[in-house]
């Protein structure tokens, strides 16, 4: 299904109700590329600025994105509801028929649309179809039987563990444990709040923004409309940033004036909390697209450093740092609340393949430090092998390395977030404030090393 918006106003300005065809046809065309053609999410909605994102309005964008969140974050609820009205199963090559009907049954069991206008909306994106049209009075039928008794179905469920794969489930309660496990899958149906890391003065741009100051120094606030719109964007005040994603370069304390490789850099968030505090920053990104980012967010924030296209698991500059940050990359385990595409994209497979480049870049980033450097090794996982496991195996290999303990007063340091060895773990339940909507954080691993002098 194509993601560029026909210029046919009779199919979406008929009728009063179906002015929101285009939001909705845009979010079924999304899910269509996310969980039947295994595209990124962020990768979608970053081509559709140019095709149905980019010609809706601003109202029908903020519902698109909802409806696509819905939809994946209480995707196993919703299927279970209908597979219950579906006994034949869904029908092969029917074009985007589930997208429809996965986004339509989200709209009536958990945004509070009205029933009618889902499934009228529905049937019309059916007919739409040239695969699906055939299948409209079956949308019509299903969505039906969900607005009259999908809703207790859903609710019998137990929504933590039904909208978590099995993947997922059994590796976290084998590093976890049932109740923790149970946790973080809680956590992850709310869409999160948002945090930014400012240049100055947190507490001014709380106020300024309407939002709070977390223990990390970042400001969360809950966003309404267009990110770029908000005050302080322009000027290059602050940058998104969440605030487990920001303590990885605090752990290096003070670096004015050191020499600090950031690999793996892009989109650049660390990059700019090192260049911002006074470092010598080399970002090292395999991408040439997203260094272009990362020198676009650089710029706007009125900060420097320099960059590098290359491979961080074999780059060999001539000289050496006095600190490297390696925020690898990783199964994103821990960012599912804001990435709700991520089990549906991953696998046990990509955990062990996303292990073994983690080992090569840890290894180079040991060949970067000066005798006595510092290296900060993190991931936005919570998969222990991309995490403790991936430490206790570096330290075996290295002699000449030791972990540098979280102290008393570094961020999360005298909390619940710096364990027994030294390391930071954090999950996406922790961090609660006085809301859910207010509350949670990514889950993330962070462990800081020294070499030997």
């Amino acid at each position: 299904m194509s993601t560029t918006t026909p210029r046919n106003k009779t199919l979406s300005r008929t009728k009063d109700h179906q002015v929101g065809l285009p939001a909705r046809r845009t979010a079924a065309s999304i899910l269509d590329a996310v969980l039947q053609k295994k595209q990124h999410l962020d990768d979608v909605l970053g081509r559709v600025r140019d095709g149905a994102m980019f010609d809706l309005a601003i109202r029908d964008r903020a519902l698109a994105r909802a409806i696509v969140g819905t939809s994946l974050r209480r995707k196993g609820q919703i299927d279970h509801v209908l597979e219950t009205f579906m006994t034949r199963g869904f029908p092969a090559r029917a074009g985007t028929l589930y997208p429809i009907l996965l986004s339509g049954a989200a709209q009536i069991l958990f945004m509070n649309v009205p029933a009618h206008a889902a499934i009228d909306l529905a049937v019309s994106l059916a007919q739409w179809d040239p695969r699906a049209k055939r299948y409209d009075k079956l949308v019509n039928a299903v969505l039906r039987r969900v607005s009259d008794k999908g809703a207790d179905i859903a609710a019998s469920l137990d929504a933590a563990r039904v909208n978590t794969p099995d993947w997922l489930w059994d590796r976290w309660v084998r590093a976890w444990g049932e109740d923790r496990t149970s946790a973080i899958a809680e956590s992850q149906l709310i869409e999160p709040p948002l945090d930014l890391t400012v240049k100055a003065d947190p507490a001014l741009w709380a106020e300024k923004l309407g939002g709070r100051v977390l223990p990390t120094g970042s400001v969360r606030i809950i966003p309404r409309g267009r990110i770029e719109d908000l005050p302080g964007f322009t000027e290059g005040t602050w940058w998104v940033q969440d605030a487990a994603a920001s303590v990885p370069a605090q752990l290096l304390g003070d670096v004015a004036g050191k020499r600090v490789a950031d690999l793996c850099a892009a989109p650049g968030g660390k990059t700019a909390q090192l260049a911002a505090r006074g470092a010598i920053v080399t970002a090292v990104d395999l991408s040439q697209n997203r260094l272009g980012r990362l020198k676009e967010n650089l710029d706007r924030l009125g900060l420097s450093a320099e960059t590098i296209a290359g491979d961080a698991s074999q780059w060999q500059p001539e000289t050496r740092f006095d600190a490297v940050l390696l925020d690898a990359p990783c199964s994103s385990t821990g960012t599912i609340r804001r990435h709700p595409d991520v089990p549906y994209l991953k696998s046990d497979t990509d955990v062990a393949e996303l292990a073994a480049l983690q080992t090569r870049l840890l290894d180079n980033a040991v060949r970067l430090l000066k005798p006595g450097g510092t290296l900060v090794y993190s991931t936005c996982s919570l998969e222990p092998e991309e995490g403790e496991v991936q430490i206790a195996a570096l330290l075996a290999r290295n002699d000449s390395l030791r972990i540098a303990p979280l102290r008393t007063g570094e961020p999360f340091g005298d909390t619940v977030w710096a364990q027994a060895s030294g390391v930071l773990r954090t999950f996406p339940f922790q961090l609660p404030l006085d809301s859910p909507e207010w509350s949670g954080m990514d889950g993330f691993f962070a462990a800081r090393l020294v070499s030997a002098s």
